[in-house]
C-alpha cells in the first residue's frame, strides 16, 4: 500500500482542508496512531488512524457558516467589473429577525469567509459562504454528491426532444454533462437538480433546447433550503443543518 500526503489524506477524509491540515501539522495539533507529527510533507499510510487535538476542534467549531439569500447585481465572490461582492451584504443589520443561531455577529466572522459554489450575478436564491474547509470541500469538491435546486422562469419554444436533452444528453466545454433532474413546475418554470455547477449551466443549458431565461432562483443546496429567508438577508447555518 502505497503513502500519502498526511494533508491530502486529511482532506480526503473530510477533516479539514489541505491549507487547514498544513497549519494543523505545524502546530502540532494532528495526531498519527496515537503519535504527534508535526513535520509538513509527512506520508502515511491511508489505513492510519489521524486524529485532531482539542485545540484544532476548537478552531473549527469558532468558524462561521454563513447562508444568503443573494439579490440580482451581487457577485458570488470578488468584485468584478464594477459589481459588488455579495459578502458586503453581511452587517448586523442584514441579519435575518428570525435567525435563532446563538452566534453574535462581529467583523472577524468576515475574514476567510469564502463562497461554496457560485450563483452568477443575474440569479438569486441561496449562496453559502463559509469559513470551514469541511463545508467548502463537501459544496464544492470534484466528486462533490450535494445536490442544488433551482426555479427557473424560460421564454421560448422547447425543442422537441428538449426535455429528456436537459435531464441528461447534453455536453458543455467539450464535456458530457452529468444527469440532471428537470421537470415542469408550470407552463413557464422549469425546476433544476444538479449535482454540478459550471459556470452559467442552467442559463446555456436552456439556449441549446430552444428557451431562454428570465430569472433564476436557487431554493436549496443538499438538506438546506432557502426557505423563508428575505432576499438581501442572511442567517447562520445552525449546529442541528446537515448539507
Amino acid at each position: 500500500m502505497e503513502k500519502i500526503r498526511l494533508s491530502k489524506l486529511m482532506s480526503e477524509q473530510g477533516l479539514c482542508s489541505r491549507r487547514e491540515a498544513d497549519d494543523y501539522i505545524a502546530r502540532g495539533w494532528v495526531k498519527v496512531d496515537g503519535e504527534v507529527v508535526s513535520e509538513l510533507g509527512t506520508k502515511v499510510l491511508p489505513t492510519q488512524k489521524i486524529t485532531l487535538e482539542k485545540a484544532a476542534q476548537a478552531k473549527q467549531q469558532g468558524r462561521v457558516t454563513i447562508l444568503l439569500h443573494k439579490p440580482v447585481g451581487y457577485v458570488s465572490g470578488q468584485a468584478e467589473e464594477g459589481y459588488k461582492p455579495a459578502i458586503l451584504l453581511l452587517d448586523a443589520a442584514t441579519r435575518w429577525e428570525q435567525d435563532t443561531a446563538p452566534q453574535r455577529f462581529h467583523r472577524s466572522q468576515l475574514l476567510g469567509l469564502a463562497p461554496a459554489g457560485r450563483l452568477d450575478i443575474d440569479s438569486t436564491g441561496l449562496l453559502v459562504l463559509t469559513q470551514d474547509g469541511r463545508i467548502a470541500k463537501q459544496l464544492i469538491g470534484e466528486d462533490s454528491p450535494i445536490e442544488k435546486e433551482y426555479l427557473v422562469r424560460v421564454q421560448g419554444k422547447l425543442v422537441g426532444n428538449g426535455l429528456a436533452l436537459l435531464n441528461h444528453g447534453l455536453s458543455l466545454d467539450g464535456k458530457k454533462l452529468k444527469p440532471a433532474k428537470v421537470s415542469w413546475q408550470n407552463e413557464d418554470q422549469l425546476r433544476f437538480i444538479l449535482v454540478e455547477g459550471k459556470k452559467r449551466q442552467i442559463r446555456r443549458m436552456c439556449e441549446m433546447v430552444g428557451l431562454r431565461v428570465t430569472a433564476l432562483k436557487r431554493v436549496r443546496i443538499g438538506k438546506v433550503r432557502l426557505g423563508e429567508l428575505p432576499q438581501g438577508q442572511w442567517r447562520y447555518l445552525r449546529e442541528d443543518e446537515k448539507f
